[in-house]
């Protein structure tokens, strides 16, 4: 993975057809998505059951771009080799899931994984300030860990925080929840650089008709880069 801040876009799969997520992956990628986003809940740290490491390793050769699995899970540590096995390039913890995040953030990097770390919305900005040498991306909730299809929460004055600590770093600020054509603006502008949307990729299309996905991605793209 070369670093660059250009506008990624990352549709998440938690939208996509469960019963056909390898040509779902082809598909969105084909329509100009830049990363995959995999959304893994255990319905402990959160309110949703999803994915576990061999969902994500058969997940893994259909992904051709960057396969980023966010981890909405706690305990982490016990779990971070299954995921790198499973072929996770980026790996999230949130930071709010154990006591321990600066460990963790370095076992994600020593198991070959770019290590991200997440914020809950009400979690503040400089919880991450001493963890920027570490960290590869921090991951931006804007809804509240568990569901898709959550309403957006403003989140605008943490993500400008965050560009400003970053400063030259090659850190990524993710955005993750309520991402369209009217959220996407607003973060980009503020600093973000990969957007995670799932209903707003996904909605009215299908394996059958990609082209509406390609519309859906080109749309939110536009949309923020007119604002970056």
């Amino acid at each position: 993975m070369m670093f660059d801040r250009s506008i990624k876009i990352a549709p998440s799969i938690l939208s996509a057809d469960f019963a056909n997520f390898g040509q779902e992956i082809q598909a969105i990628e084909a329509q100009g998505a830049d990363w995959v986003h995999v959304d893994v809940m255990d319905g402990h740290f959160v309110p949703n059951l999803t994915f576990g490491p061999m969902a994500v390793k058969a997940f893994r050769p259909h992904v051709k771009t960057v396969m980023d699995v966010h981890l909405m899970i706690s305990p982490v540590d016990q779990y971070i080799d299954a995921y790198a096995d499973a072929g996770a390039d980026v790996l999230t913890a949130h930071i709010e899931a154990g006591p321990h995040i600066h460990r963790t953030l370095q076992a994600i990097r020593g198991a070959g994984m770019k290590a991200g770390v997440a914020l809950n919305p009400g979690t503040p900005a400089e919880a991450v300030e001493h963890l920027l040498e570490l960290t590869d991306l921090i991951c931006v909730m804007t809804v509240n860990p568990g569901f898709g299809g959550q309403k957006y929460i403003d989140m605008t004055a943490k993500v400008r925080k965050l560009r400003a600590m970053i400063g030259d770093r090659d850190v990524h600020v993710e955005i993750d929840g309520g991402m369209d054509v009217n959220t996407a603006p607003l973060m980009a502008e503020a600093g973000a650089d990969v957007l995670v949307a799932g209903s707003a990729v996904f909605r009215g299309g299908s394996v059958d008709t990609p082209e509406v996905y390609g519309e859906n991605i080109r749309n939110i793209r536009a949309a923020a880069e007119g604002a970056a």
